[in-house]
């Protein structure tokens, strides 16, 4: 059976090995592939995995032997699922892989707008802790998180794990959720958008996209936001109207934002936020911990291994 992985590297660049999926047949491994790559390299394979190389109706008709293809993500809109299924292409996803590598990243860019460790560490080394005349100093304001509220957008397993980390820190945790619980959660309470928006210190997205959620950090919404909240976006770049968080951020209507995802990745030279105030953007490296990145490559193995077997397991399609 022949193996292709079509864009490998950002899941593997070289301290992983991908020797787990070799043991089903022939394992071809690219770092990278273009769109129009993708036929020419995905020819004849039975299996693909790809991350975020599309597979749309039109190429699947194209590789006759294709019968599965396995996602290096949770996201599926990468496949054209519809296609898929009326092609007989068992499709899986890796859901939950990275739950707690997400959670910590949020809490790493919060401890930054908050405390400015980077900023701090950074002065020492330029000779400003040498030169003052205290035996301490501060650039930024210093803000403890215990007591704080902290709202949480979304409470699937990175919504959940990210919520209990803000209780670890003792901050008062709101939840905003289609499906509220709060007889298996009370400790956290469940409430509506715009109330968490208006209460809360912190607002962390985590919900996933979709039509309802596209822009749902909205201009109007940042208006009911805290001149002294943050925003830690660690979900969806679509999730956030860009220009109007650049905005809000220029004016003082919000505290800060810490992003680890864009609307377009890499962002264009042009993005308002890669200039806009207390704003800090890390390049999707949440889910990207090497343990996080062996759980990856360790449940597309079994994945495959399921789909070979005849068993169903973690399919989407």
């Amino acid at each position: 059976m022949k193996i292709v992985v079509l864009d490998g590297y950002a899941t593997n660049p070289g301290d992983l090995s991908w020797e787990g999926l070799s043991e089903f047949g022939e394992l071809t491994v690219y770092d990278r592939t273009s769109a129009e790559l993708t036929l020419e390299r995905a020819a004849g394979a039975k299996a693909l995995i790809s991350n975020k190389v599309f597979l749309d109706a039109e190429k699947i008709a194209a590789l006759p032997e294709l019968r599965y293809v396995g996602i290096q993500a949770s996201g599926v809109n990468v496949v054209d699922l519809v296609a898929a299924r009326e092609r007989g292409v068992a499709v899986t996803n890796v859901p939950a892989y990275s739950t707690a590598s997400v959670a910590q990243l949020a809490f790493a860019l919060l401890m930054e707008l908050t405390r400015g460790v980077g900023r701090h560490a950074e002065l020492v080394k330029q000779g400003a802790w040498t030169s003052c005349p205290d035996f301490a100093f501060q650039e930024t304001p210093q803000i403890e998180l215990t007591n704080k509220i902290f709202g949480i957008v979304g409470f699937g397993d990175i919504g959940k794990a990210t919520a209990k980390i803000a209780a670890a820190f003792g901050m008062r945790v709101l939840v905003h959720t289609r499906t509220p619980a709060p007889l298996a959660f009370p400790d956290f309470q469940f409430v509506e958008l715009d109330h968490l928006l208006a209460e809360a210190d912190v607002v962390s997205l985590s919900c996933p996209l979709s039509s309802e959620t596209e822009a749902l950090i909205s201009a109007e919404r940042l208006s009911l936001m805290k001149k002294s909240s943050y925003l830690i976006n660690t979900g969806r770049g679509l999730l956030v109207d860009e220009e109007a968080l650049a905005e809000a951020l220029h004016r003082g209507a919000i505290a800060g934002a810490g992003l680890d995802v864009l609307s377009q990745e890499p962002p264009p030279s042009d993005n308002p936020l890669l200039h806009a105030p207390n704003c800090f953007i890390t390049p999707h490296l949440a889910w990207a911990t090497r343990a996080a990145r062996q759980r990856l490559i360790d449940e597309l193995v079994a994945n495959l291994r399921a789909f070979l077997h005849g068993e169903s397991r973690n399919r989407v399609e």
